[in-house]
Order: structure tokens, then C-alpha cells, then sequence
């Protein structure tokens, strides 16, 4: 029977094994551009291994699920971090594992604000994007180079996010 996973809130100390939450952190802003901008700086830092690699940015456009979800696979990109920032300020999910012996554990389950982004660090398990009740837009930062820079996992049995 398919194990059911509880949604914790996203917070910087609960997704600490696995990235950075990126989000408008008070302690890094700075005034700039004559007092007129807040920088917040420095909020994560990209991962980018090997000798063609470059740093790029996207945007993803993510289709809502649909709940009861069946987490059946995870992924991780064993040459670079990969972020994920909503453009929407719509929640969304994020699914995360620790490897276990080169596959992932059992996945935690963690709702997102809309005004709060993801780091994952290079190779860390990972779900693909999971968006709630509407289209939404993210802009994503990930590495662009040489060698396959995806592993995906499927599970024997599946893990239940019952509803958001």
C-alpha cells in the first residue's frame, strides 16, 4: 500500500539538507541605485561542475497537478544546482529526498509560498515541478554543459500527497 506524505511549510532550516530557500531575507538587503532598490544578496549560489558548464536561466511553465499525487520517481542533477523562483505568487509543492545509497529515501513534502524559491544543491532528489490549481511561471537556473546531467529514480511503490 502506497505511504501517505505529510506537506510541512518550507522554512530555510527545514530545507537546509537539501538547498536554500530563497526568499526577501531582511539580514542581506541593502539600498542601492541611489536608495530607491532593496538588493537582497546573495540568497543562494548556483553549482556548476565541469569544463564546458555555464550557469543559465529559464522559465518553466508548470501545469497544476491533480491530488490525491503519486510520487512514483525523483531526479537530481548530480553536475549542478538547480532553482526554482514563481513569477505568480501562487504556493506550490516542493518534494525532496536524501540519498540513500545513490537512490532517494522516503520523500518530504513541503508547500511553498509564492513568494518563496528553491536552491537545490547538485545532486539532491528532487520531484519536478509541482504547481497548484493554476498555470504558473518560474524562472529557473540550472547548468548547461557537457555530460547527462539528469538521474531519475522510480519507485516499487508509489508515495500519496493526499491533498495540499
Amino acid at each position: 500500500m502506497a505511504e501517505k506524505l505529510t506537506i510541512r511549510p518550507l522554512t530555510q532550516e527545514a530545507f537546509a539538507p537539501f538547498g536554500t530557500v530563497i526568499e526577501a531575507d531582511p539580514a542581506t538587503m541593502r539600498h542601492i541605485n541611489g536608495g530607491n532598490t532593496e538588493r537582497y544578496h546573495a540568497l543562494a549560489e548556483a553549482e556548476a561542475v565541469g569544463e564546458d558548464a555555464k550557469v543559465i536561466i529559464n522559465l518553466f511553465r508548470g501545469s497544476p497537478r491533480a491530488f490525491p499525487y503519486a510520487v512514483g520517481m525523483m531526479e537530481r542533477h548530480p553536475f549542478g544546482s538547480q532553482s526554482f523562483s514563481p513569477i505568480d505568487d501562487r504556493p506550490w509543492l516542493v518534494v525532496v529526498a536524501a540519498d540513500e545509497g545513490g537512490r532517494p529515501g522516503r520523500p518530504q513534502v513541503f508547500r511553498a509560498g509564492g513568494r518563496q524559491g528553491v536552491n537545490y544543491r547538485r545532486n539532491v532528489w528532487h520531484h519536478p515541478l509541482m504547481t497548484l490549481d493554476a498555470v504558473s511561471d518560474f524562472l529557473v537556473v540550472d547548468r548547461l554543459g557537457g555530460g547527462v546531467n539528469l538521474e531519475e529514480f522510480f519507485f516499487d511503490e508509489p508515495f500519496i500527497i493526499e491533498h495540499p
